[in-house]
């Protein structure tokens, strides 16, 4: 490299340099921090220099997101975060576009416009964080939580069967569906670098505790002592095995559905069902495994994302018809004036 290219050759970026002069407004103990560190850890690998992210987000607590982010953003509306993303990335694919949301903003009121992203698969690196309870407005129900759940707008216990992120993100063929855990830092960030590589729109249910108005509901999954037991990480041409001993397993049983066995007890690792990340059918069944619950890769998959096919469409179309002209084109056909 010549001294020329050295003296203007970008410096090398820090976790520092993603860290915003903005005071972080969560709650002490919550599991946003924990993701925010994260994320700001894995940025400066990526190569992109900051100009070239962009954080939006919705309504919610995860949504103060872009504030903390030393990089472009911007805090939309309730739910429409994807909507305002899409638009974004379509007339700027060379950003790296993050949509930031939560269960109730991602689920409720954006459900639309998050299924038609997923769909779309426009170049979005889409974040749900998943407490199962609405917390920015101080602890209602959200489309995440349990049948029974009791909280301040369901005093009986909700009688809702919740969304399941990981199916929803399925049903609709998303292209890269993940799921990983606040407190799970190395897993974490592997997640993210995943999700940073995928050519489309890449989906992550992060579960993350609030410990204001839903302590402790993902605590099986984080306690060194039982997460042995209740977590299933799913890793590409490797067997799904779990336990404290790694003696427990998923196969498919007579009933073509998955079913944990005991290793040893009749089952070997040859009967074990091995995680293949482009099987959609198997990604299916194991969105809906609760106990081991999955976390890892669900499903990868390549397909030309929107903002590619619609750049390929408008150059045709130029082609076709040469450049446009805004002029002509609001002084075609008939006009009138208004006195």
């Amino acid at each position: 490299m010549s001294d020329a290219a050295v003296a203007t050759a970008a410096p090398k970026l820090t976790r520092k340099d993603f860290v915003s002069d903005q005071d972080v407004r969560w709650c002490p103990g919550c599991g946003d921090y924990s993701i925010l560190a994260q994320i700001q850890k894995v940025m400066p690998e990526l190569g992109l220099p900051r100009e070239k992210f962009v954080f939006i987000s919705g309504i919610g607590c995860s949504s103060r997101f872009p504030y903390y982010m030393n990089t472009y953003g911007f805090h939309s509306i309730h739910g429409r975060a994807p909507a305002v993303a899409t638009g974004l990335k379509i007339s700027r694919p060379d950003l790296s576009v993050w949509v930031v949301t939560g269960d109730g903003d991602g689920l409720s009121i954006g459900g639309n416009h998050l299924i038609h992203a997923l769909r779309r698969n426009v170049g979005l690196k889409i974040l749900l964080f998943n407490n199962r309870i609405y917390g920015l407005t101080k602890g209602q129900y959200s489309p995440t939580s349990e049948l029974g759940k009791v909280t301040k707008s369901t005093p009986l216990g909700s009688v809702d069967y919740p969304f399941n992120p990981i199916a929803v993100a399925m049903g609709v063929d998303a292209t890269f569906v993940a799921r990983s855990i606040d407190v799970e830092a190395k897993h974490l960030q592997d997640i993210l670098r995943r999700a940073y590589e995928h050519q489309g729109c890449a989906f992550i249910e992060i579960l993350q505790n609030c410990n204001i108005f839903n302590d402790g509901v993902w605590d099986s999954l984080s306690d060194k002592a039982t997460k042995a037991d209740t977590v299933l990480l799913l890793e590409h041409g490797k067997p799904l095995i779990f336990g404290k001993n790694r003696d427990k397993g998923i196969t498919l049983g007579s009933d073509r559905r998955l079913q944990v066995v005991t290793l040893g007890n009749g089952a070997s690792e040859e009967d074990i069902l091995v995680h293949d990340e482009t099987n959609r059918p198997l990604a299916y069944m194991l969105a809906h495994l609760e106990h081991p619950t999955p976390i890892g890769v669900f499903h990868a998959t390549v397909r030309p994302a929107y903002e590619e096919a619609m750049g390929k469409q408008l150059e045709a179309a130029r082609q076709k018809l040469g450049p446009g002209d805004v002029d002509a084109l609001f002084n075609r056909g008939e006009t009138w004036i208004v006195e």
